[in-house]
């Protein structure tokens, strides 16, 4: 196992889904933990418990992170608690799952807000720590969206899009400080809820979702039998934010179980 110990992690968006299982895998390796979550209490909750359970340490932070002076009071609570920050995992982020003509500008500005201004505020929140310490780790939770269109949320697929140069252009202005940058894009993960339209619904052996596609068709679509699980990703969030990774940075990591090559 990744070997994180002494190492702190401020995870956004831990509450639920990916970001609940990228702050647990962190802390399964030894990393202390700030669980961020803006109204998903009870989740940011369930991932204190069962990270405690584990034998972690953790807090939790509250934060809208569509305003910077949010970002910056989380980001203070992190350092006064642990000490600074090693690790950032900018992974809160939203999906409205509507169409081109449908979205109005306040939808608009709400996604950008979170999914690509947040991120870059974060990051500018966490640098002048990870300079001090030396040495950083900054990971961004994008998907398979920024480079290949949604038919369900073109904005969404802008943000992700976005993000793919954010990771490139930090990388190369934060190098000289041995701040790594880099990317995880995601396929479709089991988060426990559906994303996109009805007609994505997978495998019940997969997802407890009625089967609506014959089997060698769902199976074109995840070669692998499966879709993503959380610890997935943060499996891979783990390795990015080890000494294994030191000389990677700058690069976008497909984990989509070879779903992109069809």
């Amino acid at each position: 196992m990744t070997d994180l110990s002494g190492r702190i992690a401020l995870v956004t968006g831990a509450g639920t889904g990916i970001g609940k299982g990228i702050a647990i895998e962190l802390a399964a390796c030894g990393a202390k933990v700030a669980i961020h979550y803006n109204s998903s209490d009870a989740g940011a909750k369930d991932t204190e418990a069962r990270i405690r359970a584990l034998g972690g340490e953790c807090m939790l932070v509250q934060a809208d992170v569509s305003r910077k002076q949010e970002i910056d009071r989380m980001a203070e609570q992190v350092i006064e608690r642990f000490g600074g920050i090693d690790i950032l995992v900018n992974n809160a982020a939203l999906q409205m799952n509507i169409g081109l003509f449908e979205y109005d500008e306040s939808a608009y500005d709400q996604l950008m807000h979170v999914n690509l201004k947040g991120y870059w505020q974060c990051m500018q929140a966490v640098i002048p720590s990870m300079k001090a310490r030396g040495k950083g780790r900054i990971v961004i939770i994008s998907s398979v969206h920024s480079k290949r269109p949604t038919d369900f949320d073109p904005v969404y697929a802008m943000t992700k899009g976005g993000m793919r140069m954010l990771c490139r252009e930090s990388a190369l202005e934060l190098a000289r400080y041995n701040i790594t940058v880099n990317a995880v894009e995601p396929g479709a993960v089991d988060v426990g809820k559906k994303s996109g339209k009805p007609r994505d619904i997978i495998p019940d052996e997969v997802a407890g979702e009625a089967v609506t596609k014959p089997r060698d068709v769902l199976l074109r679509k995840f070669p692998m039998g499966r879709i993503g699980l959380p610890q997935d990703v943060g499996q891979l969030v783990c390795y990015l934010s080890s000494d294994a990774s030191d000389f990677m940075t700058g690069s976008a990591i497909r984990l989509d179980g070879a779903s992109m090559l069809f």
